[in-house]
């Protein structure tokens, strides 16, 4: 009983002599497989940059950083992923690049708003898979799926209780966001639809990134693969890879054109990218961004947006899979052959 005594005194003095002084940074190391890169950069939102880590040859990493309480992303090579960080966190990442968001774990203090952020990252791409197939219903029953899905999305939410509560608000505030966008898309993708097999909305000589410029009558002839696009957009950027991979495949049988939408301030940096990134097909500017009539009259109010158009010039499909969907290269070898 005396010897039971001492070793809970023992160990109450030990917690007792701890330093509980809130640590005014966040710890960051981790472990990742496959490499790619050698710096994890993390970015607010607004993709500002907060801080360059640098991983060593293994893989491993650590650093530390101190921080305001939020949500931010973490950035490696052409992945990326978010990230919520507060100080006194003592946060540890493993992944694999080869599947990056499949196999993205965190572990340590603080872990369970970040993992919760990737298993919703998850969700939404299924949602974003998915939704093309609701908007194919009546209004009424449009909104009756969606405020399901809705319920459905926002349960996994409610199981977590110990969740920092801002976290929380931001969260429900950004899911609310979600599926008005998508509510109000209803009535934008009817529109869209009525384009299907009609003549496609036109531009006309817009900026080619060899010093020409292209207008659309110039590509008729073979179908055309049209992604819009941005520098500052890293879906956009995330897609990059499936569609070299399309293009080298498919390049001399259908035409791939990227339109920038990058404001004028951002002319030179789409410039550059187009280069230093070695981006192929045809690169065009558009002539006035977001407000370009081209762009307008597709409805485009997100991107990376993908039209495709035939070979006489006709709406196919005025809102079109992404590279990187495996149903976009089947499709193309069926239209092709």
């Amino acid at each position: 009983m005396k010897k039971t005594l001492l070793i809970v005194l023992l160990g109450f003095a030990i917690i007792s002599c701890k330093d509980e002084t809130p640590k005014n940074y966040v710890t960051l190391s981790g472990k990742i497989s496959n490499l790619k890169g050698d710096t994890l950069r993390i970015v607010s939102p607004k993709n500002i940059k907060i801080k360059s880590i640098k991983i060593s040859e293994d893989g491993s990493f650590k650093d530390t950083l101190s921080i305001v309480k939020g949500k931010y992303f973490f950035l490696l090579d052409k992945e990326y992923a978010p990230i919520y960080l507060r100080n006194g966190d003592d946060l540890h990442i493993t992944l694999d690049t080869n599947q990056f968001d499949e196999t993205l774990i965190f572990s340590g203090i603080g872990n369970e708003e970040s993992n919760y952020m990737i298993n919703k990252l998850l969700r939404q791409e299924e949602l974003f898979n998915t939704i093309d197939g609701l908007y194919g219903l009546s209004k009424a029953d449009f909104i009756k799926a969606l405020d399901s899905t809705k319920t459905k999305f926002q349960s996994f939410l409610k199981e977590k209780k110990d969740f920092d509560t801002d976290f929380i608000q931001a969260d429900i505030n950004e899911s609310e966001n979600l599926f008005s966008y998508f509510s109000k898309r209803y009535d934008k993708v009817k529109k869209l639809k009525e384009l299907v097999g009609k003549p496609s909305p036109i531009f006309v000589n817009y900026e080619n990134h060899n010093g020409s410029t292209t207008s659309l009558s110039d590509l008729k002839g073979k179908y055309v693969y049209i992604d819009v696009w941005a520098t500052w957009c890293n879906p956009c950027l995330k897609e990059i890879p499936a569609l070299k991979e399309l293009e080298k495949d498919l390049g001399d049988k259908m035409h791939f054109v990227s339109i920038s939408v990058d404001k004028a301030d951002k002319h030179e940096a789409w410039k550059q990218m187009v280069t230093e990134k070695e981006l192929e097909g045809i690169q065009l500017y558009a002539d006035n961004n977001w407000e370009s009539q081209f762009v307008r009259d597709y409805g485009i109010d997100g991107i990376p947006r993908f039209i495709i158009i035939d070979p006489q010039g006709n709406v196919l499909k005025p809102d079109a899979p992404r590279p990187s969907s495996p149903k976009t290269k089947e499709l193309f070898n069926k239209l092709i052959n």
